[in-house]
């Protein structure tokens, strides 16, 4: 057991594809998850020109701009850890949430290793989707984002703006916590 104080961040990405390495990672939204304001976001320029079409038109991210207007994605990952250190300070530590956490963690991961040598978050991610299906026996298939906030009704909504998302997996997160695990709350 940790005497370490739990920070538990929710954390969006937005890419150019479906894996880290081949496809780039172009924009980041995180939160403290019981304290949403406060909050990093970021926009990287690519690491490459792959791209899968329906990502970059679902996010409405453009590569040829972003190579233009988005941070050194070396500089952008120190910021984050920058801000990740802050918030755990000498006590703590800090725990990536995501919703399909698999996805997201795969790309921060993979971002922190080759640009600083080492992920702040470790290598484990709490998944908001498989914490749902613990709390409720579900199936997989109720785990999608529309059927669980049907069931904890939050007020915000998911947009694919990177911040945006992680404040409402922050708040979704709450939500199943205090709805269907009141114990842990």
């Amino acid at each position: 057991m940790s005497d370490k104080r739990e920070i538990f961040i929710s954390v969006d990405v937005e890419t150019a594809g479906p894996i880290p390495g081949e496809y780039s990672l172009l924009s980041i939204g995180a939160c403290s998850v019981f304290a949403p304001e406060e909050a990093f976001a970021c926009e990287l320029k690519p690491i490459g020109d792959k791209f899968d079409p329906k990502a970059l038109e679902v996010t409405g991210l453009s590569l040829e701009t972003l190579a233009q207007t988005g941070d050194d994605p070396r500089l952008a990952m120190e910021r984050f850890a920058d801000w990740l250190a802050a918030l755990a300070g000498v006590d703590g530590e800090v725990v990536f949430v995501g919703f399909n956490a698999p996805f997201d963690w795969s790309f921060v991961n993979y971002y922190f290793h080759r640009f600083l040598g080492h992920n702040p978050f470790g290598f484990t991610a709490l998944d908001i989707k498989a914490m749902y299906m613990g709390a409720t026996g579900c199936s997989w298939a109720d785990t999608r984002s529309s059927r669980i906030a049907h069931k904890v009704e939050p007020t915000m909504v998911g947009t694919h703006d990177a911040l945006t998302d992680a404040r409402y997996q922050a708040e979704v997160f709450r939500l199943v916590q205090a709805k269907l695990m009141p114990s842990a709350t």
